[in-house]
């Protein structure tokens, strides 16, 4: 993977300097570069500039870029340019989450300050969308979005395991043997969902799509390398997982069927099948033994743990409601359409 295209006047000075010898960076890099675009918390998700830089940052911690030296990951200035668009980025998270990192509940009562998030949700029906209506072409669309995480699925939240022990690191464990097929490359369920790249007819080079999903898409990913890589906010890591879990059940028995509606079969239709079992079971280990076990260890996390899984929810339903509001007019969800043009 080569460095995206940037978007704005941050993501080209990163890759200006990204392009370059970390030996000679300056220190630090250019200080008008490290503020977001004008506007206040709540237009961050969707500022094109910052969401992309920031996810240029954080792949440097994953398969990096063949452009860019990889010791660039540990520079200095490097490291001090991400925190100043992290800083921004967490702002306007605790803007969309409001109070929920002050709510007041023992461990005991965590798996049901969970279940509470999700009752109160009130996100856009963008599964029951795939599911009933959307085009062959529209469900393209959607894939595309989700490769930009599903492509490297469960290794964010695997960061966590050497944080983490006794029945929350057990938990973990348990899902994530799940996420990475027990071992088994055929199913990994990275693999599957190339499986269901390939059966949409999509490119699924990892990172093959980076440059034409939007800010919202890629502040999903954005939070949760936000969270796995830095150890502060392991916490919040942990409560990312548990609502991924505990909302993925119904949703992917929606895909699946959505798919077979529009005449795909079982190749394709296999990586949201096999969320349907997987998750209703993990679901209750993510709640009560990952979350709830993490929190009677460490009662002083809960807010943290809280905050986590509010804003899975609210990145997650950010993104929803931009594919639902453009499909809505007919256009296209995406920054450049599947056969190269502009949206």
């Amino acid at each position: 993977m080569l460095l995206p295209e940037p978007r704005g006047p941050i993501g080209a000075t990163l890759a200006a300097a990204l392009r370059g010898s970390p030996d000679t960076a300056p220190s630090p890099l250019p200080s008008h570069t490290r503020a977001p675009a004008s506007g206040g918390p709540e237009t961050v998700l969707a500022d094109e500039d910052l969401q992309l830089s920031l996810w240029t940052c954080y792949e440097l911690s994953y398969r990096g870029f063949d452009d860019v030296d990889d010791r660039w990951e540990s520079t200095p200035s490097f490291v001090a340019f991400r925190a100043a668009l992290e800083a921004p980025f967490v702002r306007a998270l605790r803007h969309h989450t409001g109070s929920v990192g002050e709510c007041t509940v023992d461990a005991d009562g965590v798996p049901a300050a969970l279940t509470g998030l999700i009752e109160a949700d009130d996100g856009p029906p963008l599964a029951a969308y795939l599911q009933r209506k959307a085009t062959a072409e529209q469900f393209k669309e959607f894939v595309t979005h989700r490769s930009i995480y599903h492509l490297k699925e469960a290794d964010p939240h695997s960061w966590a395991i050497p944080r983490i022990g006794g029945r929350a690191k057990a938990a973990l464990i348990e899902i994530q043997a799940d996420e990475y097929g027990g071992g088994r490359l055929e199913r990994m369920h990275s693999e599957l969902f190339r499986n269901t790249m390939r059966g949409l007819g999509l490119d699924d080079t990892y990172g093959a799509y980076v440059d034409q999903v939007p800010a919202v898409t890629l502040a999903v990913s954005n939070t949760m390398s936000l969270f796995g890589l830095h150890r502060r906010w392991t916490p919040s890591l942990l409560g990312h997982l548990a609502i991924f879990e505990m909302t993925s059940s119904l949703p992917n028995r929606r895909y699946g069927n959505g798919l077979r509606r529009l005449g795909y079969g079982a190749d394709t239709t296999r990586f949201y099948d096999e969320h349907v079992e997987a998750d209703a079971v993990h679901e209750q280990i993510a709640a009560h033994d990952l979350c709830g076990g993490y929190a009677h260890d460490h009662p002083e996390s809960i807010p943290d743990i809280l905050f986590g899984a509010a804003c899975a929810l609210t990145v997650d339903n950010a993104m929803a409601n931009h594919l639902l509001e453009t499909w809505k007019t007919g256009a296209s969800g995406l920054r450049r359409t599947l056969t190269g043009t502009a949206a």
